[in-house]
């Protein structure tokens, strides 16, 4: 059932039961990141974060040619170097709040995802990828760097080492090889899109426990800069929203009477 969405102009919403399905609409651009497509994204998901029936959320690129081309330059032909810079700023904050969602939040990679294309879906919890996919960063070749989070982000995901190499040689990879080097989560299967492949996963996502899977997420992502005892710490806070939840007894009612746990998010 579809809820009821704002009128946004460069993206859709459609929620599918518990997953919210948000698609970039400018394939006649191939997804291009216009400033009114950052700031529809910031909104949507600033409003999805505190949605009680979504549980999670796939983000995909409409048409078959890309989930991303990254900025649009035509867009930004015409700007100064001030307005570059605000536009970065625009770019940090959408991406932040993807980043900061509780719920998880799985990008759909169809056709290519480069630039800042290639940043949106690292401010991802998981990717998904077509075989026929294509990643990178090449903003190095256009004499510039990533600066939507990318030399932040992907050094955290992939190791120093390999994120320097990608970065300084502006490499692209297709679908297996981004998924040997630990970029994609996953590849769609025979027959599959990278969409319906990430909808499978996220219904799985959709069944769990909301406040462990957020507890998770924030334990993860808040521990990551942290010396391993603060992390120790960190977790210990996590784990105590889930310990005192509603879903924690229903697991354990669920285990004892041989059942599926229904979880409520409470």
């Amino acid at each position: 059932m579809n809820a009821p969405t704002p009128p946004y102009t460069a993206l859709s919403l459609e929620v599918r039961d518990a997953v919210a399905v948000v698609t970039l609409q400018r394939p006649e651009r191939m997804n291009a990141l216009s400033k009114v497509l950052l700031e529809e994204l910031g909104e949507v998901f600033r409003a999805l974060a505190s949605d009680r029936a979504v549980r999670a959320v796939v983000l995909a690129g409409a048409g078959e040619k890309a989930f991303c081309a990254g900025a649009d330059l035509k867009e930004r032909k015409g700007m100064t170097e001030d307005d570059v810079r605000g536009l970065l700023g625009l770019y940090r904050a959408s991406f932040g709040a993807i980043d900061a969602c509780p719920k998880p939040v799985i990008a759909a990679i169809q056709g290519v995802a480069l630039g800042g294309g290639f940043e949106l879906a690292l401010a991802c919890d998981l990717r998904v990828a077509s075989p026929t996919a294509e990643v990178g960063l090449p903003e190095t070749s256009l004499a510039i760097i990533p600066g939507a989070g990318g030399t932040q982000r992907l050094p955290r995901l992939v190791g120093v080492g390999r994120a320097k190499e990608m970065i300084l040689l502006a490499q692209r990879f297709k679908g297996p090889d981004a998924l040997a080097k630990g970029l994609v989560t996953a590849l769609a299967g025979d027959g599959e899109t990278a969409l319906t492949a990430a909808l499978a996963l996220a219904t799985r996502l959709a069944a769990g426990a909301p406040i462990a899977l957020a507890a998770a997420l924030e334990a993860v992502d808040g521990g990551a800069d942290l010396p391993i005892e603060q992390g120790f710490l960190h977790e210990a806070r996590c784990y105590e929203k889930t310990l005192v939840s509603a879903d924690r007894r229903e697991a354990l009612a669920a285990f004892a009477e041989g059942r599926k746990p229904v979880y409520r998010g409470e």
